[in-house]
């Protein structure tokens, strides 16, 4: 936001990957001269050329007089030289306005930068009693059309969907975004230890449109590997542990190709195995008010669990469920214990928690993402 005189002459934002970053797009959205006029931004302005010119050369162009942030970028490529660039120009800068708003906002890119590794995100939808199918495995529909669209929000907003095999085995699944136009096209990914995804799997069948990975064991057999690819998948082999695939190999693996949320869809194994390891960032359940009951029913998290109530996950006190037409929406950040690793900066370590709001899902704040709607592959964060 660009404001001269206490008036706003030009707002912005980053509409696409690959495209002007909200500096630039507030300076075109002018209505007048920004020659002496402060600029707001959410984080720091980059200073070197990714996929767009640094932001910074912009703003000292453009004559803007002071710049005020809440937090530094915590990319290595900026960490401190966008704001060290303005000053060295003669532009004002303020830093820490709105800092805990910034870091909740943004969280999703610190871990990305942090940690190396996306944002997490679990998601379920279960009956009132708890259970996500009945006793002969049935779940199709637990929640009515309101709630499913309201799901598909967000997977038209990360940037890839995850599932065990026995998942696609079970229900196959097409791990799409189809009730709303969406704004990126999220990687499909399948952790499949023995490759036993078959090839009339709708997830196989679609790959040469939608982007599909199947994660296996350093074992799996070559020739079903080959037969996945053929049909348009990408193999990647991870090492093994006593429940599976390494959880922290595959993450590793999608942070490296510049995945910051991945949306963890289930089934029950692998949803207890993420909670199991606390390898999640965020919780999104949807409640439909319905009674399935019976001892051999499926409940959302299998695994191990906790052995006593006290060791049990407690939400922040903000959690809170949205009404939805027909069902509920729960969705709340948790604290984790990240791995010890060394931050960008300082900032990068501060830990947060979502204060979900009743006017949208919680996709809404996945970190800086574009907004343009379509077939977008790649996170914006990743040049930024």
């Amino acid at each position: 936001m660009l404001v001269r005189n206490g008036q706003v002459i030009g707002e912005g934002y980053h509409r696409r990957f690959g495209g002007p970053h909200a500096e630039v797009e507030a300076l075109r959205a002018c209505r007048a001269s920004a020659r002496g006029a402060t600029a707001y931004v959410t984080l720091e302005p980059c200073c070197h050329h990714g996929k767009t010119p640094p932001c910074t050369e912009a703003l000292i162009a453009a004559g803007i007089a002071r710049v005020v942030a809440p937090v530094m970028d915590p990319n290595p490529a900026v960490a401190g030289r966008g704001f060290a660039r303005l000053r060295a120009a003669g532009l004002h800068v303020d830093v820490g306005l709105l800092q805990a708003e910034a870091l909740e906002l943004n969280a999703p890119f610190f871990k990305l930068m942090r940690q190396r590794r996306p944002w997490v995100i679990l998601k379920w939808a279960q009956s009132l009693d708890g259970k996500i199918a009945t006793r002969t495995g049935d779940s199709r529909w637990i929640t009515g059309p309101a709630c499913r669209a309201h799901a598909h929000r967000t997977r038209g907003r990360v940037d890839a969907i995850l599932v065990g095999v026995d998942t696609v085995l079970k229900d196959d699944p097409l791990l799409t975004c189809r009730a709303v136009l969406p704004r990126r096209v999220a990687t499909r990914v399948v952790l499949d230890t023995h490759l036993r995804t078959p090839s009339t799997a709708r997830l196989v069948r679609t790959a040469r449109r939608v982007p599909t990975w199947v994660f296996c064991g350093p074992d799996a057999c070559e020739s079903r590997a080959a037969r996945l690819e053929q049909a348009g998948c990408r193999v990647l082999r991870v090492p093994r542990t006593g429940h599976g695939l390494s959880l922290t190999a595959v993450l590793s693996l999608l942070g490296q190709h510049h995945m910051t949320n991945v949306l963890v869809e289930g089934g029950a194994t692998l949803l207890g195995r993420f909670f199991d390891q606390h390898l999640f960032d965020e919780l999104h359940v949807y409640i439909a008010p319905v009674l399935i009951g019976g001892t051999a029913a499926l409940s959302p998290l299998h695994g191990t669990g906790v052995a006593r109530v006290g060791q049990a996950l407690r939400l922040p006190d903000d959690f809170r469920l949205t009404r939805l037409a027909d069902g509920y929406f729960g969705c709340a950040r948790v604290p984790t214990s990240p791995p010890r690793r060394r931050a960008a900066h300082p900032l990068a370590r501060a830990s947060s928690h979502t204060r979900p709001d009743a006017t949208g899902p919680a996709a809404d704040r996945l970190g800086r993402a574009s907004d343009q709607r379509g077939p977008q592959r790649e996170t914006p964060h990743a040049q930024r």
